[in-house]
């Protein structure tokens, strides 16, 4: 518990300082986010934030990570020979680094074109799709010395589902849909002051807990296996409790100054980098399909955008005055506080659902 709480506090006060020196520098450099004609009306007047905020609280949760390893060399060896840097670190960071890479590409090539196109969609779906890819095969074809990988062959929910065995190909491929359709929906969730960071801290929390009560009742854990009725088949779940916390923490510090009305934007560079993390986690902590609920808000927004699309293609028709849904509401006469606000509101009750759901399977074993 102790590398976990300094990864939080560490990562938190990194990017709380760390933050404002990335305004000054990319208010220096011009790196203002250029706004799309076609929004709302009121989002004029954030012509010329600085975006690419992302690297703040990036650059925070990976020294955040070394320092909640600092922490555990006051443990017994035997401890910290199960949760020394491993795979599953270097995938989960690597996902968030490599994803938010992406991002940084496409917000560059706003700021240099002054214009709100970057990356075309096609460009940013294969950056994701050979990040994923990448990664993925790591996650699976990468066993630990008891031979466990970092995901699974199996579909899971709140664990793996025994006879949903898709094997390592199919895995691999669940897996680059998996963060492909996370690092998206932050994104789409992205565009009002703070939200997508609040909603994101939230689901990050429920990470955290998950990966420390895996940790908690392991199968790696010789001590605990021992009459345990019930154990979780992960690969070191304190890296994941850690690199969560780590990045929630993070998210915090950046909040500060991204909440209403934000003096920096996450861009691009945040929100597939924080996309790509919760889809790593929610495969590392097998809980796949579970954190279709976790991260409801982003699936609710992602389908708004959905739903848009195939509504205006197939009857010219639209069901939202504009998508993503959080605008609908700004064109309904919503402010932009209550929207956030709101929205987080909903974001806390998916995540209060998942982990009810999370802790009940265990009840019932146990029971």
């Amino acid at each position: 518990m102790r590398a976990v709480i300094v990864a939080a506090a560490v990562a938190f006060i990194i990017s709380l300082f760390g933050t404002p020196v990335a305004i000054r520098v990319f208010t220096a450099l011009k790196a203002g986010q250029p706004i799309r004609s076609l929004g709302p009306a009121t989002h004029q007047g954030k012509k010329g934030t600085p975006t690419m905020g992302g690297v703040a609280f990036i650059v925070a949760t990976v020294l955040a990570y070394v320092a909640g390893h600092v922490a555990l060399t006051t443990l017994p060896k035997q401890q910290i020979a199960q949760v020394a840097p491993s795979m599953t670190a270097l995938v989960l960071l690597g996902l968030f680094v490599f994803c938010g890479a992406v991002g940084f590409l496409d917000d560059f090539l706003k700021v240099r074109r002054r214009h709100s196109g970057g990356l075309s969609a096609k460009g940013k779906l294969l950056g994701q799709l050979l990040v994923g890819a990448g990664f993925g095969i790591a996650a699976l074809y990468v066993p630990s010395t008891n031979g466990q990988t970092v995901a699974s062959e199996h579909i899971s929910f709140i664990r793996d589902i025994s006879f949903l065995d898709v094997g390592k190909v199919g895995s691999v491929l669940i897996f680059v849909f998996v963060i492909m359709s996370m690092s998206n929906g932050v994104n789409l969730t992205d565009g009002l002051d703070g939200l997508a960071t609040g909603a994101t801290i939230l689901v990050l929390g429920a990470y955290t807990l998950i990966g420390f009560w895996q940790y908690r009742h392991w199968c790696g854990d010789t001590t605990y296996v021992k009459g345990a009725a019930y154990c979780y088949e992960v690969r070191d779940p304190l890296e994941i409790a850690m690199i969560a916390a780590a990045a929630a923490g993070a998210c915090v510090g950046f909040l500060w100054w991204n909440t209403s009305p934000a003096r920096i934007f996450m861009g691009d560079t945040g929100a597939l980098g924080l996309g790509g993390l919760v889809g790593g986690l929610a495969m590392a902590t097998r809980t796949t399909l579970l954190s279709i609920i976790i991260g409801g808000l982003f699936v609710i927004i992602t389908m708004s955008v959905v739903i848009q699309i195939i509504s205006f293609k197939t009857t010219g028709k639209r069901v939202f005055r504009m998508s993503p849904l959080q605008h609908h509401f700004e064109l309904a006469g919503w402010s932009e506080v209550n929207i956030v606000v709101r929205f987080w509101i909903v974001a806390g009750i998916c995540v209060a659902i998942g982990l009810g759901l999370f802790y009940s399977d265990f009840l019932a074993v146990m029971g």
